[in-house]
């Protein structure tokens, strides 16, 4: 059976992680993991206090050694929330590194601290020993992870991830992205999500490459790490946004991206301004890519491929993806300008909600086909171009369907506006209305309403204008920089 990482089984000598100036090889990794992964072994599953650290990685690689399910949790997470994750995934024990303080709701749950010595310098040997004894490698449908969701909708569902899901989406961006072993990851994304945990952490040490964290985002530590051998970077769209206001002005931040192999957007759609703003300055495209908890990820722009700007590209090989009408027809056309739900089927879907059969019944279509709930218009080439999901953002206005994202897009090309978050509400005549959230760029001289939904009419079809523009001092996010817009209406 293909090892998940191969060379932590071949304890390889190079340098795996890199945490601020903490550093393991992949010898290190291994000699770090084996005995943890030899005292979880029999565990049924085992939480993981998921901090931006060494330990956390070493955590998340023995429980995958070991084929014993690991539970990533948020450090920020609210008490009622973890007291739920904990009771709904009953782990029987977490997984933290020593001296880390753990809050009331772990305190009934047995702990492990996470032993791990560093290498001594970034380029040394591995301390750990050049041949360890590990686990065989589980079956590929052994579960790997279980991540909760960000539970707007209800408390937050297990999602359990089969490692078959894993290696399906890690080697399908590595044919997307040309992702090899000579690859170095620089990114600060938190570690009990897909994108920093799962792409972030394990897609390096899939490929044998190496992944450095810098425990917090600032664009003079990307500059730093990239301009230092980083050929990847990995962020979300308000990561971007912050490097497209500084770059004009920091011509280090500026080398360092234009020589950067590959910049990746996630987590939500990028804003073609950013897009222009950093291409200009930079003379690189950023990639976008479209994945959720339950699938990983469906689809990437390809490096060697022509996507247009917003796009979030073709399936990856082996994910099969439609687009379906209200009654779940795939009859909607690949016009670039009619708008379905998204389903995807394919290895890289999860197995199923932990303990709520009916979810996961409701969750899937006739044919295995996972409805993600996310609208999208796609191209005659096959690209695919997210315009929101179902619930929160296709706006049901005087007979027509409007995707709040392409208006969301047009408002900030607008110099006045900072933040801008498209929802719709009740309207007696239109059956919804447009509305606009604004976050000025500057708050003591805002801009004139009517002039923003004029401004949406010449850019856009006339009844995609906003019907109402509210302003706000910001934006209420998730951890992951999404804008939460049913507390807009809240």
């Amino acid at each position: 059976m293909t090892p998940l990482f191969p060379a932590v089984r071949e304890a390889a000598p190079h340098t795996a992680l890199r945490f601020g100036e903490r550093t393991l090889t992949y010898a290190g990794l291994a000699g770090a993991a084996a005995p943890l992964a030899a005292r979880i072994r029999t565990a049924g599953r085992v939480a993981v206090w998921a901090t931006p650290s060494l330990e956390t990685a070493v955590g998340v690689v023995a429980a995958l050694l070991a084929g014993v399910p690991a539970v990533p949790v948020n450090p920020r997470t609210g008490g009622r929330e973890l007291a739920h994750i904990v009771a709904d995934s009953a782990p029987a024990t977490v997984l933290a590194a020593p001296g880390a303080e753990l809050p009331a709701e772990l305190a009934e749950v047995p702990r492990t601290d996470v032993d791990v010595t560093p290498d001594a310098a970034p380029d040394a040997p591995g301390t750990g020993p050049h041949s360890v004894e590990l686990p065989p490698e589980p079956g590929e449908e052994t579960t790997a992870l279980i991540i909760y969701t960000s539970g707007t909708t209800g408390p937050p569902k297990g999602v359990v991830l089969p490692r078959r899901a894993l290696a399906h989406t890690l080697d399908g961006l590595a044919d997307a992205w040309q992702w090899t072993d000579r690859d170095v990851l620089v990114h600060a994304l938190p570690l009990f999500h897909v994108h920093g945990l799962v792409l972030g952490v394990l897609g390096p040490l899939r490929r044998g490459g190496s992944v450095r964290h810098l425990g917090r985002f600032g664009t003079e530590a990307v500059a730093a790490e990239l301009a230092d051998g980083g050929t990847m970077f990995f962020g979300v769209p308000t990561m971007y946004h912050r490097m497209a206001e500084a770059v004009g002005d920091d011509p280090a931040l500026g080398s360092a991206l234009s020589g950067a192999r590959l910049l990746v957007s996630g987590s939500a759609a990028l804003p073609v301004s950013d897009h222009q703003r950093l291409t200009k300055a930079t003379g690189q495209r950023v990639i976008e890519r479209y994945g959720m908890t339950e699938t990983l990820m469906n689809t990437s722009v390809r490096v060697d491929g022509d996507s247009a700007t917003g796009s979030v590209g073709v399936p990856l090989p082996g994910v099969g993806l439609r687009l379906v009408d209200e009654s779940g027809e795939p009859a909607v056309p690949a016009d670039g300008e009619s708008v379905g739900e998204i389903q995807v089927r394919g290895a890289n879907l999860f197995t199923e909600y932990l303990n709520r059969p009916d979810a996961t019944q409701e969750a899937f279509a006739d044919g295995g086909w996972f409805r993600t709930g996310d609208m999208a218009a796609r191209d005659p080439d096959g690209s695919v171009r997210i315009v929101g999901r179902k619930a929160t953002d296709l706006i049901k206005s005087g007979g027509y369907k409007i995707g709040a994202g392409e208006i969301e897009n047009v408002l900030l090309e607008h110099p006045q506006v900072a933040e801008v978050a498209v929802t719709g509400e009740p309207d007696p005549d239109l059956g919804e209305r447009v509305v606009a959230w604004i976050v000025p760029a500057d708050a003591l001289s805002p801009p004139d309403a009517q002039a923003l939904a004029d401004h949406v009419a010449t850019q856009l079809a006339p009844h995609k204008r906003p019907r109402a523009v509210r302003f706000r001092d910001g934006l209420p996010r998730n951890d992951m920089g999404k804008v939460l817009k049913r507390a807009l209406h809240a």
